[in-house]
């Protein structure tokens, strides 16, 4: 996501970083190559040049100039200009109605059903809300079934009719049903047509007036670049959404989509979906994909996203086992659980300050912990309680068992010695006192 953005937005600032002297000259050339590289994103012509003017405008006006780092004040400037041009600040999901009433549209193949299930999960498990879902596509049977399958997967009621050809007659019987079984949140996924055609907007406008939804959100495909803002333009027209949700975040996408979508609608983007796992939907934070896109990492996301996933009550547990040094395999095994958990492994490292770009061209695969976790498992639950025991000859039956060799063993075994060691000095506060005063002195 915005990988080519960011590499060319951070060499539009070395250009400036290397001039001896700053000059309202190289400011401009600065910006000229930062408004290429927006265009190069699939940023629509206009917002681009109405961005770096923004920008060139705010940095005269700072004094950027005479400034003491006037690079890192471009760089704040343009961050700030970033995030405006996003939204400013992130925009919540409205959830007043009794039940509410969240109406999907978009065109077919954006991902719309699938994201209803996600939008469902999230509203499930992270606002403690009883959603339903409801298929309201009556030309495409698969998409009802597909619906079906997701909240079997998720745990959440799906309301169809298949003897039923009339959307607007299937949305407001759901709506009904949602009241008499106490559901708090009515999730209309309707009909997607590979271009937009008026029978398809008059359908949704008119299960948009036959239940009265608390929010639409148009749901694009972030992939389709410009083509996604002309496509949530119209629909704007025609239904008034309340906000946008990009899909495909985690595809080879230039990023225009996300940063022209609000200067031309005027509409919020609410949500981004970064996987194909039910649990890949992030809230959209302008201010964070604005730190994303100049590689400044987005530790709060980071350190959400591990509190989300991470129990605190097996954290004290595991708090006691590191001061007794009785961390065990069955312990490295379940951490591991959990920061899989959290999200795409390259996704999670960019969110890292500095990291990110480093790593950016270093291909790092969701399975990045196969091989340990099949190490793991062929060991015998002893084994994995008391790793002391493992001996020469039970390294080379694990290292069979796992279908890796014994040198591969012996390095997880090493890098667990060392986890150990490292957890119980960070353990000790007086080891690590004296630690920190025998480090060479600069």
């Amino acid at each position: 996501m915005f990988e080519n953005l960011t590499d060319k937005i951070d060499r539009a600032f070395k250009l400036l970083k290397g001039q001896g002297k700053i000059t309202e000259v190289n400011v401009s050339e600065t910006l000229k190559e930062i408004r290429k590289a927006l265009l190069d994103a699939d940023v629509n012509y206009k917002v681009a040049k109405t961005f770096t003017d923004n920008v060139k405008e705010k940095a005269l006006g700072q004094n950027v100039l005479t400034s003491i780092s006037p690079g890192q004040l471009m760089v704040k400037i343009t961050h700030d200009e970033l995030a405006e041009l996003m939204g400013g600040k992130n925009t919540d999901i409205k959830l007043s109605g009794n039940p509410t009433v969240i109406l999907m549209s978009g065109l077919q193949g954006s991902g719309k059903t699938t994201f209803s299930g996600k939008l469902a999960n999230y509203l499930k498990n992270k606002r403690g809300k009883n959603p339903l879902l409801v298929a309201c596509d009556i030309y495409r049977p698969a998409a009802i079934d597909q619906l079906h399958v997701l909240g079997e997967q998720i745990g959440v009621s799906v309301f169809s009719d298949r003897e039923d050809k009339d959307a607007v007659s299937i949305a407001k019987k759901a709506v009904r049903h949602a009241k008499d079984n106490d559901h708090s949140v009515v999730i209309i996924d309707t009909a997607g047509r590979l271009a937009i055609d008026e029978q398809m907007m008059n359908e949704i406008a008119a299960v948009k007036k036959a239940v009265s939804p608390d929010d639409i959100l148009f749901v694009v495909d972030a992939m389709t670049g410009q083509d996604a803002v002309n496509t949530a333009k119209a629909f704007n027209d025609k239904l008034d959404f309340g906000g946008v949700v990009l899909t495909k975040m985690d595809g080879d996408t230039r990023g225009g989509a996300a940063l022209s979508i609000k200067s031309v609608v005027n509409k919020p983007i609410k949500f981004i979906g970064t996987g194909e796992k039910m649990e890949a939907i992030d809230v959209f934070h302008p201010d964070r994909m604005a730190d994303r896109i100049l590689g400044m990492g987005d530790v709060v996301t980071l350190v959400e996203k591990a509190q989300e996933n991470f129990d605190v009550e097996e954290a004290k547990k595991l708090q006691k086992k590191i001061a007794k040094n009785t961390f065990s395999f069955n312990d490295f095994l379940g951490q591991l659980q959990q920061i899989k958990k959290m999200g795409n492994m390259k996704d999670l490292i960019g969110m890292i300050p500095g990291v990110g770009k480093a790593m950016k061209d270093v291909d790092i695969k969701d399975d990045a912990f196969k091989g340990i976790e099949a190490i793991i498992h062929s060991m015998t639950p002893k084994e994995r309680e008391h790793p002391e025991i493992i001996n020469g000859a039970r390294k080379q039956r694990i290292a069979a068992g796992s279908g890796t060799t014994v040198q591969e063993v012996n390095k997880l075994m090493k890098q667990f010695e060392d986890t150990r060691k490292m957890m119980k000095m960070m353990g000790n506060k007086e080891q690590m006192a004296k630690m920190m005063r025998n480090m060479p002195k600069r």
